[in-house]
């Protein structure tokens, strides 16, 4: 079993905000996996209330072996900074090891319409890669980091991450999200290598 956590904040004023993007990750996963139908909060009206989250789950039927893997699809609710909350009681309960959970989130660092996927680091500055590892009392779990962009001069770094992209980045994002999308299937059927030789290469230009 995997479980993909996507990171973000609960609230309507945070739908579509450079924070929440890792959310949108989620969503894009449940669309392509046919778990969800419909348009934007599709997958809060199909979800359960789980671990601190919402939730789906279902069989993804893995190409590279032929048979299926169980996975949970999980948007943490305690905002940001608790994130890690959430994914321990999820770990916890499925008695599962860091390694099998993927965190989904957004990256200053990088520029929009690019991801990257690594296996640890450390939290970068990121309240909620600072809770899971806290949480979790070690770096070594996969993340996938979808770029938002630095933010512009004297622009304060928090009212940047919690405003909304420009219409330049949008379609950018959409790029990268769609491309998330792939990797995180690609995460549960080939593993983490496989995933990062694919889709880390894909997102550089």
């Amino acid at each position: 079993m995997k479980i993909v956590v996507g990171l973000g904040n609960p609230g309507k004023e945070y739908v579509g905000t450079r924070h929440n993007v890792g959310w949108e990750a989620i969503d894009q996963v449940a669309a392509r996996l046919g778990w969800v139908t419909g348009g934007p909060g599709a997958f809060e009206t199909f979800a359960k209330s789980k671990f601190d989250g919402l939730t789906i789950d279902g069989a993804l039927s893995l190409g590279s072996t032929g048979g299926t893997e169980k996975v949970l699809l999980l948007k943490p609710l305690t905002y940001m900074n608790l994130s890690g909350r959430s994914v321990q009681a999820a770990l916890s309960f499925y008695q599962l090891t860091p390694a099998d959970c993927l965190i989904v989130l957004d990256d200053l660092a990088l520029p929009c319409g690019k991801i990257r996927l690594r296996g640890a680091g450390s939290p970068g500055g990121h309240n909620g890669l600072k809770s899971i590892e806290t949480s979790l009392d070690t770096d070594k779990y996969p993340r996938l980091r979808i770029g938002i962009d630095m933010p512009p001069p004297r622009v304060p770094q928090r009212d940047y991450v919690l405003g909304k992209f420009t219409p330049d980045q949008r379609p950018l994002v959409e790029q990268a999200l769609a491309r998330a999308a792939g990797a995180v299937v690609t995460w549960v059927d080939k593993g983490l290598n496989a995933a990062m030789n694919q889709f880390n290469v894909e997102g550089k230009s």
